[in-house]
């Protein structure tokens, strides 16, 4: 009641000015009792400021608020150049089509928040449209119109990840007899790779999980849509996994980034990913790392909903997402979220670093490792060897196994040749 008397009591040039910054459509055609009333259902929030530099996403710039219709009769909306982007959606409910990959740049695309509800755009959508200019003290262009979501039109029924049906992984990522790094071998003896699998690396400072990462990473390339999710590391790195793994969507959190806009990033990728996965794709995602991640969040479970995203989809036309993901198992978060994480996995692997520290590569502690539904993926052939193997690893102690293995594939060309010496 209050509220509504502080509308009343403002001039019509006020309300017209908290319309446009709630993006109420044909507001000037409305009387002033409809005015007030479409302002009270919007919230009635007071239009923010024009933000400066430092932190200029945080809050929705005012001129960047119009919506195309929203001007006076007669007044047509220019129609600039069809852009597509990635949706970031801000905290404050509005958000940005990112052009450049995902990262944040100067010629993002705004999109209001009551597009976004009226389209039902979601984190991550690859949203298609005409953008206008900026106006006069706007900083980004804007969204006019979405003409395409993720390909379809946005009117179309889309799936929702969470509502299709998860199945077990029984589609291989590599073929047992691919000739693959030493890297990528061990973790495929160890435990398969496939579509849809969770696996989670537990990892010692100096282990050399980057190594192994960008191997499983480059593995995988060509038969999947790839993301990289790197959590509070060095902004240095960002690049140098770029040039590893050119062809990788790289959504980076960096450390100097604040914990909210790491979490933010993170939700992204995540988001992303898996509408790929609802339109048909096999997307694989590493993630490095779970443990740091879980400082943005204040919570080791809440990386637990992110793990556990990777999926086989069982609906036809749908795909799946791999999660690959690493816990630093060297402080007390890294045991948290091993917690928190413990039975979700599909594949478990740990690399010890006495073992890398002693050049042994890979440094697997073969006897922390294992996996579940390894019938679903192998002939009982090559099931029945594999085995065989990983208890005759098992009774080794880790470095004299480690060097085993390690010498077992350097002298072979494939897995499935390694597994037919047995």
């Amino acid at each position: 009641m209050r509220r509504s008397m502080e509308l009343r009591e403002l001039h019509l040039a006020d309300l017209h000015q908290r319309a446009r910054a709630l993006g109420i459509p044909s507001f000037r055609m409305l009387t002033r009792d409809q005015l007030i009333e479409a302002i009270q259902e919007q919230g009635g929030a007071e239009p923010a400021e024009q933000p400066g530099r430092e932190g200029a996403e945080e809050r929705e710039p005012t001129g960047d608020r119009a919506e195309p219709g929203s001007e006076a009769p007669g007044r047509e909306e220019p129609v600039g150049e069809e852009v597509t982007g990635v949706l970031d959606r801000m905290p404050q409910g509005y958000g940005f089509l990112r052009l450049g990959g995902t990262h944040e740049g100067a010629g993002d695309v705004y999109v209001s928040a009551s597009q976004i509800r009226r389209c039902e755009l979601r984190p991550g959508d690859e949203v298609t449209g005409p953008a206008r200019d900026p106006r006069r003290g706007e900083r980004h262009r804007a969204l006019v119109r979405v003409t395409a979501v993720n390909g379809q039109s946005p009117e179309d029924d889309r799936s929702h990840f969470e509502d299709l049906t998860p199945a077990p992984p029984t589609r291989r990522l590599l073929a047992p007899d691919a000739e693959a790094d030493p890297l990528v071998r061990a973790v495929d003896l160890l435990g398969p790779l496939a579509y849809g699998q969770r696996v989670l690396i537990l990892a010692q400072p100096r282990s050399g999980r980057t190594t192994l990462l960008r191997a499983l990473g480059a593995a995988v390339a060509d038969d999947a849509h790839l993301c990289v999710l790197l959590a509070d590391e060095r902004p240095e790195e960002v690049p140098q996994w770029e040039r590893a793994l050119p062809g990788a969507e790289i959504f980076a959190a960096p450390a100097d980034q604040e914990p909210r806009d790491q979490v933010r990033e993170a939700e992204l990728a995540m988001g992303h990913a898996k509408r790929l996965a609802e339109g048909g794709t096999d997307v694989v995602v590493l993630i490095d790392s779970l443990s740091r991640l879980a400082l943005g969040y204040r919570d080791p479970a809440r990386v637990k909903r992110m793990f556990g995203s990777g999926r086989e989809l069982a609906e036809e036309g749908s795909g799946s997402l791999t999660v690959v993901a690493t816990v630093l198992d060297s402080d007390d978060r890294g045991a948290e979220v091993r917690e928190a994480l413990e039975t979700t996995e599909n594949l478990l692997l740990r690399l010890d670093a006495g073992l890398a520290a002693r050049g042994i590569v890979p440094a697997f502690d073969a006897a922390a490792s294992r996996i579940s539904g390894e019938e679903e993926l192998r002939e009982p052939d090559e099931l029945e060897r594999a085995r065989r193997l990983r208890v005759e690893l098992g009774e080794m102690d880790a470095e004299t196994a480690a060097r085993n293995l390690s010498d077992q594939i350097a002298a072979t060309s494939s897995n499935a040749e390694l597994l037919a010496r047995l």
